[in-house]
């Protein structure tokens, strides 16, 4: 005759519990929200990439726009030229400055989104 061996008593399983079995797998996202020295480095490097962008950009609109009226100082005949009745200087600061400033800025929205995909993805990679 088999003896059976005796139940196992009932265990309850817990998500903390399950988490803390799981290991190193998340320490990156672990130091972020516990704010160690790695997490504020990872966050401080995030933010550096951002305002390194920010900068490049204002500098790419300094040069497009602050030049211009540079240029018309130095040049007076380029600012007497006409385009269409309209005066080049008119045309260019008043008309044309627009979309080439919201091309910066989409350029820039789609930069920095570009940004914070690799952290995150550094962030979500496994420890290898």
């Amino acid at each position: 005759m088999a003896v059976d061996p005796p139940p196992r008593p009932r265990t309850r399983v817990v998500l903390a519990d399950a988490a803390g079995r799981r290991g190193g797998t998340d320490r990156a996202r672990a130091d972020l929200h516990e704010q160690t020295p790695i997490g504020e480095a990872l966050v401080k490097g995030l933010m550096r990439a951002q305002l390194a962008l920010a900068l490049r950009l204002a500098l790419v609109v300094a040069a497009g726009l602050g030049t211009l009226p540079l240029l018309f100082v130095a040049a007076p005949a380029v600012g007497g030229f006409k385009v269409l009745g309209i005066h080049l200087p008119w045309l260019l600061l008043g008309l044309l400055s627009f979309p080439f400033l919201v091309g910066v800025g989409a350029a820039y929205v789609r930069w920095a989104e570009r940004n914070e995909q690799d952290f995150t993805a550094l962030i979500r990679r496994p420890e290898q």
